[in-house]
This record gives C-alpha cells, sequence and structure tokens, in this order.
C-alpha cells in the first residue's frame, strides 16, 4: 500500500530547517478579526501555532508576523491549542532569520 501523496509533501516541508521560537504574531481566519497569538517554532514552510482558536486540518489563515504584512497559511494538523500549519508560500530564508532575531528580543526583553 503506497503512502498518501499529500501526506508525504506535507512531511517533507515539515523536514526544512526548524527554528525553535516563541514569538508573538498576530492570526485570523478570512473574514475575521486579527488577534494575539503565540507561534513556538518557524521555518520557511510552516510553523507551530499555539492558539486556542478551533482549528480543524483544511483550515486558511493569515498570519502577520512581527514587521511583515499578512501571510496566508493553511492548517495541516491539531493537537490540543497547538496546530501546524504550512505558509501558501514559503519564507525567504533572510525573512525568517529576521524574524527568529525579533522573537530572541523579545524573549530577552
Amino acid at each position: 500500500m503506497s503512502a498518501d501523496p499529500q501526506f508525504e509533501q506535507d512531511r517533507k516541508r515539515r523536514n526544512a530547517d526548524r527554528r525553535a521560537v516563541q514569538i508573538g504574531i498576530k492570526v485570523r481566519r478570512p473574514g475575521e478579526t486579527w488577534f494575539s497569538s503565540h507561534i513556538a517554532d518557524l521555518s520557511i514552510t510552516g510553523f507551530r501555532l499555539q492558539s486556542f482558536m478551533k482549528l480543524r486540518p483544511g483550515d486558511d489563515l493569515w498570519l502577520m508576523l512581527p514587521g511583515f504584512e499578512g501571510r496566508r497559511a493553511r492548517v495541516l494538523w491539531t493537537r490540543g491549542h497547538e496546530s501546524g500549519c504550512s505558509f501558501e508560500r514559503p519564507l525567504h530564508p533572510a525573512i525568517l532569520d529576521h524574524v527568529v532575531q525579533i522573537g530572541r528580543r523579545q524573549a530577552d526583553g
């Protein structure tokens, strides 16, 4: 029995270089208002969202990383108050580095 192609693609995305962070962000569903939340890890292809939003795999989100405009993402999995999400378009590596630096300053500050 062969693996589901979508699952394999998602698994490969998760294997991107993850950075452990704790970054305050803004998040919303399409058509709803922004609210504050956190991401716990970040890569060029996705992030782990910590939120009290009721999310399901396949839900679309808008995420606003500190200092940047909103980016579309899709929920891949949920577990309690955490969700694994993938960006519609990968982050540029320089943006990833910049956001990780912001996260470090937030943690120190």
